[in-house]
């Protein structure tokens, strides 16, 4: 269930660093030489998509010579947090779409509001005690490494990315020919490590699902950014590609809302569609872990949270800040299957294409590279 023996999507940047002698750093996934670095972020793009796709991308699966795991949950936040720490979600607290924060209550980490009463949290709750690691590119830059993170202008001055992105000079786009040129621009100097980011495959594959028409033909505008940076790599350079999730089409839907024997005892509910954290009363988590295994049976893997701990869910280690934000039951859906909230998740319940869970469509990822 957990994949093991691939290598995990947090030790991308690790291995970047390494090669561009960041102390403390090792190259864990073999990526070779290389004095300048590009790390390019597909947002969406699995393993086994790419492959069953291979024709609308063949530059990326020419590439893609093995998949990571994204660890879990499968999502954005999680991935993002992953590059940016170089740890799992155990360690580096975004265990969730959503997740609870003590005394602040459940937070959308993308656009740090209250999943509640879409309130801005900041005021509550700063990037920076959200996620106190020293991230990568503040290693980097440390080191006297040129860093610089490539990604959409809307996103410069979100606290998702002060709290994951930050230590790296910010360098906002507006479409794929930007993207392109940034990165070749940042790759033009000697030691140097570049973060690019691109997000429209998984909002196509969110809206009108993976394998689309739609999604297909995003992913051919995709293959051809990759191919435009490729033929621009400077002696040196190196390209890797990697994702932070996959995404899987619903099939069967459940409302939690609508469904009394899963209410009962529960205070909140985190996580999203397809990866559920369940926030129970006091001392109700033994009664509402048995009504979630009985009436979800064999369409979800359910844990307390020791049980998710204790398998490794969120990684080899879960530090005292991620620890109370894990649900005290946790849901991981199986198959096609899908948790929704149609009236208080209206928008995330409505999408074609989800992902977070355990399955190996979402945890799986290429790893693509390219030198110059």
């Amino acid at each position: 269930m957990l994949l093991d023996g691939y290598p995990h999507l947090a030790e991308v940047m690790p291995s970047a660093m390494a090669l561009l002698d960041v102390p403390g750093q090792v190259d864990t996934l073999g990526l070779g030489e290389a004095d300048r670095v590009c790390v390019l972020l597909v947002d969406g793009l699995g393993w086994e998509l790419l492959r069953d796709h291979a024709a609308d991308a063949p530059v990326l699966t020419e590439l893609a010579g093995r998949p990571l795991r994204v660890g879990y949950p499968s999502t954005t936040a999680a991935g993002l947090a992953a590059i940016g720490t170089g740890v799992a979600s155990g360690e580096h607290g975004f265990t969730g779409y959503t997740f609870e924060v003590p005394g602040v209550g459940v937070v959308n980490a993308l656009r740090w509001r209250s999943h509640e009463d879409g309130s801005d949290v900041r005021g509550l709750l700063t990037p920076q005690d959200a996620q106190p690691l020293t991230t990568t590119f503040a290693r980097a830059t440390a080191a006297g490494v040129t860093t610089s993170v490539v990604s959409g202008a809307e996103y410069a001055r979100t606290a998702l990315t002060q709290a994951v992105l930050r230590g790296g000079r910010y360098q906002g786009v507006y479409a794929l020919g930007d993207l392109a040129a940034e990165v070749l621009r940042a790759l033009g100097q000697p030691r140097s490590l570049c973060y690019a980011y691109h997000s429209q495959l998984d909002q196509l594959g969110h809206v009108y699902g993976p394998g689309s028409p739609a999604w297909r033909m995003q992913l051919r505008h995709v293959d051809r950014l990759v191919e435009s940076i490729v033929d621009g790599l400077p002696p040196g350079g190196l390209l890797a590609v990697v994702a932070d999730h996959g995404m899987v089409e619903i099939g069967e839907k459940l409302d939690l809302d609508d469904t009394p024997d899963l209410l009962a005892g529960v205070r909140a509910f985190g996580g999203e569609v397809r990866a559920r954290h369940v926030y129970t009363e006091p001392g109700a988590q033994a009664d509402v872990l048995a009504a979630w295994r009985a009436t979800l049976g064999e369409r979800a893997w359910v844990c307390s949270r020791d049980e998710a701990v204790e398998a490794g869910w969120f990684g080899p280690t879960v530090s005292d800040l991620a620890r109370p934000r894990i649900g005290d039951v946790v849901a991981a859906a199986c198959d096609r299957f899908g948790m929704v909230r149609e009236l208080a998740e209206a928008v995330e319940s409505s999408l074609v294409g989800q992902h977070g869970s355990l399955t190996s469509a979402e945890q799986l990822v290429p790893l693509a590279l390219a030198r110059g």
